[in-house]
């Protein structure tokens, strides 16, 4: 199924641009084992619980006044139905990559590795699923409407510099009014989690040889590290390079 577009999607000018995915080794085992890229569903972020909801900044823009009882309802239920949207997201990041920095492998990759890749062939990847997928650029900051909140993030994260993949697939056993209580109180999130049958993830194949160009391993990583990544990529019969970090010679020096 082709990639869908959505409002304000921003792509690189250039579809070669190099785009790198951190992990830690037990992710990068997984990957390589089975071919399979995992899309975490957007509200079980563990590096921000607020994914996908709207900054304190948007809310103004909603014209309502939280000190008047019956606006402050309707904010409320528009945050609460925000927080249950998302829960139909499931978000696959990437790095747009210009150079290495201590700070992303620290945040994201530590003693693992980064797979390297191109903006285009990841797009391609995406295109072959039998999913509403999407790809882009992620926006810094607050001036964006409700579908546009999964792919905007606050301005404290734009170090990051992502390239979001993420499925769309809603579920009808989600429930919607999950912000309501039994007093008919409206809450800022959701009460309960939802339907089991609201999966955490959804794996989805991949060609590893044509969408990874390179392996970069962490600067912080060993020696005996940088062979075992090699090892694991020689069993699975792809020859896909493996290099240590450009920052390694300076390890000694990272924070």
């Amino acid at each position: 199924m082709p990639l869908e577009s959505y409002p304000d999607q921003v792509e690189p000018a250039n579809q070669d641009t190099p785009i790198w995915r951190f992990m830690n080794m037990r992710e990068f085992r997984d990957l390589i084992t089975t071919a399979e890229l995992y899309f975490c569903r957007a509200d079980l972020f563990k590096n921000d619980e607020r994914e996908g909801l709207p900054p304190e900044e948007y809310l103004a823009t909603l014209g309502l006044n939280p000190f008047d009882i019956n606006e402050r309802r309707q904010l409320l239920h528009t945050i609460a139905s925000d927080a249950q949207f998302r829960e139909g997201f499931y978000i696959n990041c990437w790095h747009f990559f210009r150079e290495e920095t201590a700070k992303m492998w620290k945040d994201f990759g530590a003693e693992g590795v980064a797979i390297c890749s191109r903006y285009a062939l990841l797009k391609e990847a995406l295109g072959g699923m039998n999913d509403r997928s999407y790809l882009g650029l992620v926006r810094y900051g607050s001036k964006h409407l409700i579908f546009r909140l999964i792919t905007t993030k606050r301005l404290q994260y734009a170090e990051e510099e992502e390239v979001r993949a993420f499925l769309w697939i809603p579920d009808p056993h989600a429930g919607i009014n999950r912000h309501i209580d039994a007093d008919n109180r409206i809450h800022p999130l959701p009460l309960t989690p939802p339907s089991d049958y609201v999966l955490k993830g959804h794996r989805r194949k991949v060609d590893i040889g044509k969408l990874i160009t390179a392996i970069v391993v962490s600067p912080w990583a060993s020696e005996a590290t940088v062979e075992e990544v090699k090892q694991v990529v020689r069993d699975y019969s792809y020859t896909i390079p493996v290099q240590p970090s450009e920052l390694a010679r300076y390890r000694a020096f990272l924070p």
